[in-house]
């Protein structure tokens, strides 16, 4: 009896772990989607600023595109540019046009989203920045203290583009980060992930890791006065999640522990809103994956979604941008 009872559990064992490996995934962060104003500014920006290449330039109107961005009306201009390897691209809305980024806005808000461009220098970088009168988001750039084991020696610097979005630079040292940004001596060789405010992270994980398919690849729990300055939060103390498809820029959380008073993500926001980023992640199965988010009660804001595409909201209201393989985005 005791055997026929080892059979039952090694063959439900067995279904499970078969029906977790089949269940649909995403297989890359292919591109960033960014909202902009004014399409040339931004494009200059990127370009000249960063060095950005631009690879692509389009108009893009109808039925569909109404539908999948959940928008009525839109006339779109979507550019693409890419960094090294990275990809993202600009979008302004011909028509209608979205809200503006709020004044007050502060990294802590759950609508933050920002690009983490790599710089093998960060003086260089800092003075080309400054050559270029950006707007600061950070005081300066900070170098994370030694006893964080996790993002010792870690640079970066937080600042704004032409649409007060928020941008960071950051440099690894060579005990950190992919091995790939100690092989380039280029200013700015690519993107390393895009960091996102969340409310709690189990939920992110519930989502990113469990329905998407994501690994955690690390983490850190970073305080004190450079995470202060960093960050221009007063007191700040994020739980700093990495998260990594198998081909693209990382996912970042950052969950403030303190101060906990960050904003909500507008309910009522619009893939038109200047602060409304997109990530766009590939499946080998978008009507599957559909189902199973549909399954676990996340919101879907194409309307309807198509088969082979589809936008969702995670926990924290962040557009994730779903395509199939081989479709066209």
């Amino acid at each position: 009896m005791k055997n026929c009872y080892a059979l039952v559990f090694l063959l439900l064992a067995t279904s499970s772990a078969f029906a977790q490996t089949t269940r649909p995934t995403t297989t890359a962060v292919t591109k960033i989607d960014i909202v902009v104003d004014d399409m040339d500014r931004s494009v200059d920006f990127y370009t000249h600023v960063l060095d950005f290449q631009k690879v692509s330039d389009n108009e893009v109107a109808g039925e569909r595109y109404e539908q999948l961005n959940g928008v009525f009306g839109l006339r779109c201009r979507i550019v693409g540019l890419t960094l090294g390897n990275e990809s993202i691209e600009l979008t302004e809305y011909l028509t209608p046009r979205g809200r503006l980024i709020p004044r007050d806005s502060r990294s802590n808000d759950h609508w933050f989203q920002h690009i983490a461009i790599v710089t093998t220098d960060m003086d260089r970088a800092y003075t080309r920045l400054r050559e270029n009168k950006v707007h600061f988001a950070s005081t300066g750039p900070q170098t994370l203290p030694q006893w964080n084991k996790g993002a010792a020696g870690i640079r970066a610097f937080y600042f704004r583009d032409p649409d007060d979005h928020v941008l960071e630079v950051i440099n690894f040292p060579s005990d950190k980060g992919d091995p790939k940004w100690q092989s380039t001596n280029d200013l700015f060789p690519g993107i390393d992930h895009t960091a996102i405010v969340v409310e709690n992270t189990e939920k992110s994980l519930a989502f990113y890791r469990d329905a998407l398919g994501f690994r955690v690849a690390g983490g850190s729990e970073n305080y004190g006065v450079e995470q202060e300055h960093l960050n221009n939060i007063q007191a700040a103390h994020l739980r700093i999640t990495t998260m990594k498809s198998p081909a693209g820029p990382g996912v970042e959380f950052l969950e403030y522990l303190a101060p906990r008073d960050g904003r909500p993500y507008p309910a009522d926001s619009k893939a038109n809103d200047i602060f409304a980023w997109q990530t766009s992640l590939a499946t080998p199965d978008a009507a599957g994956l559909l189902k199973d988010l549909r399954e676990r009660g996340y919101t879907v804001i194409s309307t309807p979604p198509s088969e082979s595409e589809f936008i969702v909201r995670d926990p924290d209201g962040h557009a994730v941008h779903v395509v199939q393989n081989g479709a066209k985005l």
